[in-house]
């Protein structure tokens, strides 16, 4: 281990944490790479409903595995997330894709900075390792994401992260499926957390293991997700947004009916008259109701910021 986690006032206790789902022909060496990267880490294997031998390997590897019965990996995320207890969590996938090496690199920054997670950033090095439309995939949303809240990830759909105990304890994991990694990376920048990035090699999967990914569903819902946090964060801007298009909208319709009362003093159209004063009104709700729900996410982040501040963390206490 580096520095960073040697210098440490008491050794913290780091769980790596593994959601499964099919990796019987991974999941041993994925351990056994995670053992190695770091010996004092308890790593547990959640089992998601597997049809093969995944859990009889993770146990005979070393890893404690429990079970988690709701299909996805947001329910995945959300049970580990619950039930263990640790100061530093580090979640990969056990597929043995991302790289154990990396790992004390990764807990040593998030201790020596203090830092609440700590990103590893895809390298991918090996042709098979990562689809070209993922890769145009990553690049869009991540320029959507920086686009919505100002700043972003280098790999927002990294699923290799390490937290503290501040983070893991205040997550209130709503997802799913594979939209979780969104959610994780809106809920840091939400709070303003300190957050870091290492680049670290991304393999190709091991004969036998099969990605669980579909390109455009699964690119749907992140998509989707990322516009309902935007909604629910940004409640302001969002409906403030709809507004002004309602408004636009209803002025285009208007300048008509104005130029015509102006130059004969009568309005002909008196449904497009009845349209415009509608739409008007509802452009108007609109933003009071942007404004009415902006104070109720500002008390909904006060809550999670409190929530976040209860748990004490390694360096910090």
């Amino acid at each position: 281990m580096g520095d960073g986690l040697a210098s440490s006032h008491s050794q913290p206790r780091i769980a790596v944490i593994l959601p499964c789902y099919n990796e019987e022909a991974a999941i041993a060496a994925t351990v056994a790479g995670f053992r190695q990267a770091l010996p004092g880490a308890t790593v547990y294997v959640y089992d998601n409903n597997s049809r093969d031998r995944t859990r009889d390997a993770a146990v005979a590897a070393g890893a404690v595995v429990r079970t988690e019965r709701q299909q996805g990996k947001g329910h995945v995320v959300r049970r580990m997330f619950a039930d263990v207890d640790a100061d530093i969590y580090l979640m990969a996938d056990g597929d043995l894709t991302y790289d154990p090496k990396a790992a004390p690199a990764m807990v040593d920054l998030l201790l020596a900075e203090q830092l609440d997670m700590v990103v590893g950033t895809r390298r991918h090095e090996e042709k098979d390792a990562y689809r070209g439309g993922h890769v145009l995939g990553n690049k869009l949303f991540t320029g959507i994401l920086s686009g919505l809240f100002g700043r972003s990830f280098t790999d927002i759909f990294s699923g290799y992260r390490v937290f503290s105990r501040h983070f893991v304890k205040s997550f209130p994991v709503l997802s799913a499926g594979f939209e979780i990694e969104t959610e994780i990376s809106v809920h840091a920048l939400e709070l303003r957390m300190p957050v870091g990035e290492v680049e670290t090699a991304y393999g190709a999967r091991l004969e036998g293991s099969h990605s669980k990914l579909s390109t455009y569903s699964d690119g749907w819902r992140i998509l989707r997700t990322i516009v309902t946090l935007y909604r629910v964060e940004r409640p302001a801007l969002f409906y403030g947004m709809i507004g002004a298009l309602l408004l636009a909208l209803a002025l285009v319709l208007a300048i008509p009916l104005i130029v015509t009362y102006l130059q004969t003093g009568l309005v002909p159209r008196f449904p497009t008259a009845i349209l415009v004063t509608g739409i008007t009104v509802i452009a108007v709700l609109s933003f009071f109701a942007g404004l009415i729900l902006d104070t109720v996410t500002r008390g909904r982040r006060e809550v999670r910021r409190l929530a976040y501040l209860a748990y004490p963390a390694p360096g910090r206490e």
